[in-house]
């Protein structure tokens, strides 16, 4: 691929060889595993997943792991043209001599990138047409929590938290292959894995646990992250601080899949983060959660982390904030560097609908919140709604455009000219919660809504 990559437009996507990028030799390592993500370079440099399990396997003398994206089209028509395989970034080592090759499975829209990549790799679609000369094909991420469309396509599929799991599955693959065992016997290993599904080997007496990390601060976080030569869509030093959520709003996936809600200490978020932006030269962290807002001491820990990057000039953000959680004294510590954007997310555009999927901020909270940051000087705010929400009216319709003039008005009258963005997405029905049974929207009351904002 780095033969043709003058060929095509962005060619850094598919250069390597970044900052803090792994640089071992394939002859010694015993076990190789890639890790695919099916989306371009910049979306998947951005999943903070990846760069975790990326270190955790390389952190292993005997196992190598590279990773591969999803080609954007300029260069797949290359590739295709020219019969040149997928490969890795490190090596260039095609996907098919790979011992692993795993994807991490984000959203469903994905789905068709994966058998394009394994296309391109020459590796079969299905699972039982791919033989010992092939790699394992697993997947995890949180679209793994509903696998039955996707399960014919993969070998193995984690189900929850990955970061004991993928050293299992090659630890168990290693001692397969020394042994000279066969696929069969390899899948057999894994089946009798916590968290490991088999479609192959799999009866429906047997249910799937999910994989839990009990405790965060007990697993490895990387100090030493990739660090892109282009810009990728999250450009700053991400550390998640929390994983779950202590809300349960009736659409999110993610606040159901990822329970019991669990934190990393204080102490490990300032050691980790000091440690990593020595060795990655970021000028901003964000601190993620589901909502991190909830974290138990944020207060006091964003009011340390900044005493202490204060003068470095590195700044905080959020991914996104709940507006009644004390919000206006974390914007009074984020400003102390530089006013990074307020995300908000109302969901809905009046109380009766947030009250019915369960995310209940009320209007007067949600228009304080925001004054407050206008009083503090704020002018990028974004706010994330919804529409085809169960029992959406036309009110509900309305209340959005509504709400947002409220909150622009609201700067005008504190002589803030604000830049308040409006994102709407429409309601997709996930598993694993409370909305799974509803319905979508048809595509074309999609249009007329969207139409009508």
């Amino acid at each position: 691929m780095k033969n043709v990559i003058s060929l095509v437009s962005k060619p850094v996507r598919y250069l390597g060889r970044e900052i803090n990028a792994a640089r071992k030799d394939p002859a010694r390592s015993r076990l190789r595993f890639c890790l695919a993500f099916p989306d371009t370079y910049e979306v998947g440099m951005s999943h903070l997943g990846i760069q975790v399990l990326y270190h955790i396997v390389n952190r292993r003398e005997e196992l190598s792991c590279e990773r591969a994206f999803a080609p954007w089209v300029d260069m797949e028509n290359v590739m295709r043209e020219r019969g040149i395989p997928l490969s890795s970034l490190e090596s260039s080592t095609p996907l098919a001599e790979f011992d692993i090759v795993g994807f991490s499975l984000q959203y469903e829209l994905s789905f068709t990138n994966v058998l394009n990549m394994l296309d391109l790799a020459g590796i079969p679609l299905l699972s039982k047409e791919r033989d010992d000369r092939f790699p394992l094909v697993i997947a995890g991420g949180p679209s793994a929590f509903n696998p039955a469309p996707v399960a014919d396509f993969f070998d193995a599929i984690v189900i929850g938290d990955g970061e004991e799991a993928i050293i299992e599955v090659c630890e168990q693959a290693l001692k397969v292959k020394e042994a000279g065992g066969r696929r069969e016997d390899l899948l057999q290993l894994l089946s009798e894995l916590e968290g490991l599904y088999v479609p192959s080997l799999h009866t429906e007496e047997r249910r799937i646990r999910k994989r839990i990390v009990p405790d965060l601060d007990l697993v490895p976080y990387p100090t030493c992250p990739i660090v892109p030569y282009m810009k990728v869509v999250h450009d700053r030093l991400s550390l998640e601080i929390a994983r779950g959520c202590k809300r349960g709003c009736r659409f999110c996936e993610a606040g159901f899949i990822h329970r019991p809600y669990r934190e990393r200490s204080p102490e490990m978020i300032q050691e980790i983060l000091a440690d990593s932006l020595k060795k990655t030269g970021y000028e901003e962290f964000s601190l993620l959660s589901l909502s991190a807002g909830d974290y138990s001491s944020i207060g006091p820990l964003l009011s340390s982390l900044m005493d202490r990057f204060e003068s470095e000039r590195v700044a905080a953000s959020f991914p996104s904030l709940r507006i009644e959680g004390g919000v206006g004294y974390l914007a009074e510590q984020v400003r102390r560097v530089r006013k990074t954007g307020f995300t908000v997310a109302p969901e809905a555009g009046t109380d009766r609908l947030r009250r019915v999927i369960n995310k209940e901020v009320d209007e007067e909270v949600l228009l304080q919140g925001v004054r407050d940051l206008y009083g503090m000087g704020w002018r990028n705010i974004k706010l994330y709604f919804m529409i085809g929400l169960p029992t959406e009216k036309d009110e509900d319709l309305r209340g959005i455009i509504a709400l947002a003039r409220k909150l622009s008005d609201l700067g005008s009258r504190q002589k803030v000219r604000p830049n308040l963005s409006v994102s709407v997405s429409t309601f997709v029905p996930k598993p694993h919660t409370p909305f799974q049974w509803e319905s979508q929207i048809p595509w074309e009351e999609m249009r007329e809504k969207l139409h009508f904002l």
